[in-house]
């Protein structure tokens, strides 16, 4: 078997190592974060993802280490203040041991006035019919704005958000695909193939990727949702070897990242399945 094109896992996973289920402290989160950065897998690291309330314990921790360059993506939660993101967008501002690379918090009518220096935004949106309006916005404010600003959705269950199925994550990479809008995912992506993990349901990396493929080309929602459900490591693992790299930037202009609380482990899969050169 041979790797697949490394532009289809270039820059893919964010390192959310602080948010759960990892919930690692922040300076063990840098520490580690540092680690990433020195190994041969560097490259499919994207920026170490934080609260936007911790941002002055991040510029405490990250003075620590002025020599590493340290780039974060500043999160809020859907329902937190949007203040809060400008606030520490604002205290970063000038600051040399710490860069930003964009803010992501929950959709809101008012995201277009966010004094945020035109950094790339991330806008979860929620569920239901308030999801459809959210997605319509997003697109028509990409081209107001000036600066890229792309959806989020959620995969992974939590407390208050129940695991989305196959149907329903189908539908969202649909019509984000129909609609031209790019997006990122969050939680649960930890495995390369759908399966259960103690005992709970988890869409698998290459499934997404191969979804996105699906929709980038104008798949039916119904051949989305069948490539979302496949369990058969090899039937994906050589779908995706057999990807271009026009298709891998295609379906990588849609689906731009996705936050892992354990970068490795979705890494340490798909270089057992040969996926990865991570000696090239």
């Amino acid at each position: 078997m041979s790797p697949a094109t490394p532009a289809l896992f270039e820059g893919l996973i964010d390192d959310a190592a602080v948010f759960p289920p990892g919930n690692a402290p922040l300076e063990v989160a840098i520490e580690r974060h540092h680690g990433h950065r020195k190994t041969s897998y560097a490259g499919l690291i994207g920026p170490l993802l934080v609260p936007a309330s911790d941002v002055d314990r991040l510029v405490t921790e990250a003075s620590k280490t002025p020599q590493q360059s340290l780039t974060v993506g500043l999160i809020a939660r859907p329902g937190v203040d949007p203040s809060v993101v400008v606030s520490a967008v604002e205290r970063l501002r000038g600051e040399e041991t710490v860069s930003v690379a964009g803010a992501e918090l929950g959709w809101f009518a008012g995201w277009r006035n966010l004094p945020v220096d035109g950094l790339p935004l991330t806008l979860e949106v929620p569920r239901g019919t308030d999801r459809d309006r959210a997605l319509e916005d997003i697109r028509a404010g990409a081209d107001e704005v000036g600066h890229q600003v792309q959806a989020k959705f959620r995969t992974g269950a939590t407390p208050t958000w129940a695991w989305p199925d196959e149907t329903e994550l189908a539908t969202f990479i649909h019509d984000c695909a129909r609609l031209g809008v790019p997006f990122k995912l969050t939680g649960g992506l930890h495995h390369a193939i759908r399966a259960e993990h103690d005992g709970d349901p988890q869409h698998g990396l290459l499934n997404v990727l191969l979804a996105v493929h699906s929709a980038a080309h104008d798949g039916a929602l119904v051949a989305v949702e069948s490539v979302l459900g496949q369990r058969d490591p090899d039937v994906l693992a050589e779908a995706v070897q057999g990807l271009e790299e026009t298709d891998a930037r295609r379906l990588r202009s849609l689906l731009t990242a996705y936050g892992c609380c354990e970068v490795t482990d979705p890494i340490g899969e798909l270089d057992d399945l040969d996926l990865l050169d991570l000696e090239g």
